[in-house]
């Protein structure tokens, strides 16, 4: 009985209930630029202020060189910040 409540509890850090990540996959900048139809660079450009909340991570390799990524709510951000900038572009035009 004592096990089955033990199972039942969320991970507990000073009192607080700690939330565990849930990301289960993300997409590289070289293929999120691919499926939006768009350069690489633009998207480096749009996102340089966005933090992990945002979505966004780097994936390090053996050669230490980054791989700018997004999980699902980067790459929402991704599309809104598109859409921004192309709203700007459109109306100096």
């Amino acid at each position: 009985m004592e096990l089955e409540h033990r199972k039942a509890e969320a991970p507990v850090d000073n009192g607080l209930t700690m939330q565990r990540n849930k990301v289960h996959h993300v997409r590289t900048v070289e293929r999120l630029a691919k499926d939006l139809g768009v350069y690489e660079d633009l998207i480096h450009d749009i996102t340089l202020g966005l933090e992990p909340e945002d979505g966004v991570i780097w994936v390090y390799g053996l050669d230490n060189d980054g791989i700018l990524a997004f999980t699902d709510d980067g790459i929402e951000e991704v599309q809104r910040l598109l859409d921004e900038y192309r709203h700007d572009t459109t109306s100096k035009s």
